[in-house]
């Protein structure tokens, strides 16, 4: 039996690259941006034998917490974020108490916030990291330049040859 996951497809194009020139028919709402601090945790309650009862959280999702609140993508949420990311760590702890049925709404959550190199891509984040050290990469001159120092060996090509 195949099971297809559901997704959200292909990033649209950007308007100026699209063949057809047609006008968005909704302008852009501009927010002005304020970072929330990251909540911790509240108590975990499940349900057992028909009663809430509060439970410690799964060691792998309070370290999975701990891993979004020092994330790159962190510096960039909101208060919003960080209730849909709460509502995210409960049903990661559904996943890792056993519930398999909880990985699929876990996988499209995560990939809202970058979870992967391909969600990053599609959401066309970059690690700046990656832009400094290509700014500190020495220009890339002539191959005559790069091995010019280089000697020939005694034997010059042929002792590769015989070997």
């Amino acid at each position: 039996m195949v099971v297809d996951m559901a997704g959200r497809g292909p990033q649209p194009k950007d308007s100026a690259r699209r063949a057809r020139a047609n006008k968005d028919l909704v302008s852009q709402t501009l927010l002005r941006f304020e970072q929330a601090e990251p909540p911790d945790l509240p108590p975990f309650k499940m349900r057992v034998e028909g009663e809430l009862v509060e439970v410690p959280w799964p060691e792998r999702t309070v370290d999975w917490w701990e891993m979004w609140k020092a994330s790159p993508q962190a510096e960039h949420f909101s208060s919003t974020d960080w209730d849909f990311l709460l509502d995210t760590a409960l049903v990661h702890a559904r996943f890792w108490s056993g519930e398999m049925s909880a990985a699929g709404e876990l996988r499209l959550r995560v990939a809202k916030f970058g979870a992967t190199p391909e969600d990053r891509a599609r959401l066309r984040m970059q690690f700046a990291q990656a832009d400094e050290a290509d700014s500190k990469r020495p220009a890339a001159g002539s191959s005559k330049q790069r091995y010019a120092d280089l000697k020939v060996l005694p034997g010059g090509g042929d002792a590769v040859a015989g070997a």
